[in-house]
């Protein structure tokens, strides 16, 4: 009896030395470039598999967020479609068996942003009242939302002299965030309530509603006439289908040295997204299919012109509002619960 429990125990602790790590990342891991996680587009870099437990290694081969990686020699370049934080995994096979591995990895611009400034060529009246979230043209009318609670709405503007033609209030309950229109319809965010809003463009009426998907918050609201640009107060960009309300994809937004999670209200203008930067008087200009900030308009001395309200909160009422006029070729800028609307030529410095 005693040897049989002998042979037994033996056996299984024979067994169990023998078995194969559960963990893939026992057996391999991936090495990058110097053994660093932060690179830049078009980095041609090393790529190397570790393998720690001294396996015979058929086959290797990587991708990147499910995007075939081209390896030659060891090396390869990074090039991803949209920047940002990334995961590249390898299916590594040795002795008849295959496993993944993954590791993470940052992946910024090439290219630091342009310096660009601006001149103003016109100041027209604003509502002192509207704490702007929302700005964007359409056929020479000017539309905005505006937020905090009690006092968040959608109107109609005729930006000449400041008159609201019309004007949709919110429930008090909600505050207003971005808005665009697309296709006859507008599309308005609210802030933390997970709730969009849609309205006819010409009846100018509430005709629906939509929930956020993955998105944090509702901040920002831009469109390229096929999909919708959603900012949420983190650093990504999410991608919606204007007729699902679909989360799509996203992208982030990221410099040369770093993820960027500032974009607040955005305009889309030939391939960019114009981002005021929250609580800060400048505007990011975003590559719109990649995420890189291209440029960084220094909208400082603006606020200045601006007469304050008895209540103003210089940490508040700040810059925030930016909207292109295509047949004037410039932009028009404003502020929270400003009392002037700023046409300006952008120009680099």
């Amino acid at each position: 009896m005693f040897k049989f429990f002998a042979f037994t125990s033996f056996f299984v602790f024979f067994m169990a030395c023998g078995d194969e790590p559960t963990d893939p990342s026992q057996l391999f891991d991936i090495t990058l470039g110097n053994g660093q996680a932060q690179f830049q587009q078009n980095d041609t870099i090393p790529i190397n598999i570790v393998n720690k437990k001294n396996k015979s290694i058929e086959s290797v081969t990587y991708s990147i967020d499910g995007t075939a990686l081209e390896v030659n020699n060891n090396t390869t370049v990074i090039r991803v479609a949209t920047l940002g934080l990334k995961t590249i995994k390898a299916n590594v096979n040795y002795d008849g068996k295959s496993v993944s591995i993954t590791k993470k990895l940052k992946v910024l611009s090439n290219k630091a942003p342009a310096l660009y400034t601006y001149k103003i060529i016109n100041e027209f009246p604003h509502d002192n009242r509207a704490y702007t979230q929302g700005l964007e043209f359409h056929n020479d009318t000017l539309y905005e939302s505006t937020g905090k609670r009690g006092r968040s709405s959608l109107r109609k503007v005729n930006y000449k002299t400041g008159e609201v033609l019309q004007q949709i209030d919110l429930d008090d309950t909600v505050f207003g965030e971005g808005m665009t229109i697309l296709n006859g319809k507008i599309y308005q965010l609210t802030w933390q309530s997970s709730i969009g809003y849609i309205y006819d463009l010409e009846e100018f009426k509430k005709t629906d509603s939509f929930q956020y998907g993955e998105s944090k918050e509702g901040w920002g609201l831009a469109n390229d006439g096929e999909k919708l640009f959603k900012s949420d107060g983190s650093q990504n960009i999410w991608f919606l289908n204007p007729e699902s309300l679909v989360e799509e994809g996203h992208m982030q937004i990221v410099t040369n040295k770093s993820i960027f999670n500032k974009a607040n209200e955005l305009e889309y203008v030939n391939g960019k997204l114009y981002a005021n930067v929250y609580l800060k008087p400048s505007v990011m200009i975003i590559n719109a299919f990649d995420g890189a900030i291209e440029g960084v308009v220094n909208f400082k001395g603006l606020s200045d012109k601006v007469t304050k309200n008895a209540d103003w909160n210089d940490n508040d009422n700040v810059l925030n509002g930016i909207a292109y006029h295509p047949d004037r070729g410039t932009f028009f800028i404003t502020g929270k619960d400003w009392d002037k609307l700023f046409e300006v030529a952008i120009m680099k410095k």
